[in-house]
């Protein structure tokens, strides 16, 4: 079966977006979307853009098959294959350093570590007692650190320095997801628990809301408002619906059902929201789904903009590229 990623060019107000999931040949190309070049072997866990301060475009993603690439991303969306790291387990997150010279990687091995792309090296930077799920860099104007969160039901900041972890806090339980848009931090875990933690002066727990849906989360994705200062958060469930949760007007909050088709004999199937992603400058977000579709929505007007076709098999995790529109030919 071939692994594929796809970047999909959605016009001024979408910009680009990357798609990881796994799926078997494609028969059309109605998107008119473009095949990574030398994909991942194996399903594609996460997905994550350059900063937009560097003056090239690139995309790395984590994949099951234990490894994390790189490519160069060219203004015609071709991809050019520029290095690989191996890690000893599935690659479960990857990010970047906020100047854009080194990813880190989180894997089932129970570790982080940094890759250095000026010397094409990787050590290790963090460390747990079960495999880390997420990992995201914080830039903060009094400290810079890397939060690792892992099923060992712990949080830990990383001065990328010292061996030690810097802070670590307890969990209820596993860590599942996570965001971060300084100075907010959202840690989702197993059995339904929301944890916003403020990080002006270091990790510091915020609140602990009540969760908004049924059954068990996928996804968390900070938004901004027009200030550009965190304001709430959208969380994706196994159960195709998303909740927009605002932190300090909870009756702006809302959910809506997304990700479901209809089956004959008037039952809906219903599949899970496996990622969500917020534009950083229109405040759209997009949603990807085991359905195989990425669906674009404003949750201001509270309506769906843009559907996609189906994809042929589910899609796991969607990254966007909003600072230098590919030249795409459509």
């Amino acid at each position: 079966m071939n692994k594929r990623m796809k970047i999909f060019g959605g016009g001024d107000m979408t910009s680009t977006m990357g798609l990881g999931g796994q799926t078997v040949p494609v028969t059309n190309n109605n998107m008119k979307d473009f095949d990574v070049a030398l994909p991942p072997e194996d399903t594609v866990s996460s997905l994550a853009f350059s900063p937009p301060n560097m003056n090239q475009t690139l995309l790395v993603a984590g994949s099951w098959d234990n490894n994390v690439r790189c490519w160069e991303v060219e203004a015609s969306g071709k991809t050019i294959p520029k290095s690989i790291q191996t890690m000893q387990g599935p690659v479960l997150d990857v990010c970047w350093i906020d100047d854009g010279s080194k990813v880190f990687m989180a894997g089932s091995d129970k570790m982080a570590k940094c890759w250095d792309l000026s010397t094409n090296q990787s050590y290790p930077i963090a460390s747990h007692d079960a495999p880390v799920k997420i990992c995201h860099w914080i830039k903060a104007p009094s400290y810079s650190c890397l939060m690792t969160g892992s099923w060992d039901r712990t949080l830990k900041f990383w001065d990328t320095r010292s061996p030690q972890p810097m802070h670590c806090i307890s969990l209820p339980e596993r860590c599942y997801c996570a965001d971060v848009k300084y100075p907010m931090a959202v840690v989702g875990t197993a059995s339904k628990n929301i944890i916003i933690y403020q990080l002006d002066c270091g990790p510091q727990e915020y609140s602990r809301p009540d969760y908004p849906l049924k059954l068990q989360m996928r996804c968390v994705s900070i938004f901004m408002n027009k200030e550009n200062r965190p304001t709430g958060y959208a969380v994706g469930s196994v159960e195709g619906k998303v909740a927009i949760q605002y932190i300090h007007e909870p009756s702006s909050n809302f959910t809506f059902k997304c990700h479901r088709t209809e089956s004959p004999g008037g039952c809906q199937e219903i599949y899970a929201v496996n990622d969500i992603a917020f534009h950083p400058v229109h405040g759209t977000l997009a949603t990807v789904g085991s359905d195989g579709r990425f669906i674009f929505w404003d949750k201001d007007s509270r309506t769906r903009l843009y559907v996609s076709d189906f994809k042929e098999q589910s899609i796991r995790w969607l990254t966007i590229l909003y600072t230098t529109p590919l030249n795409l030919p459509y």
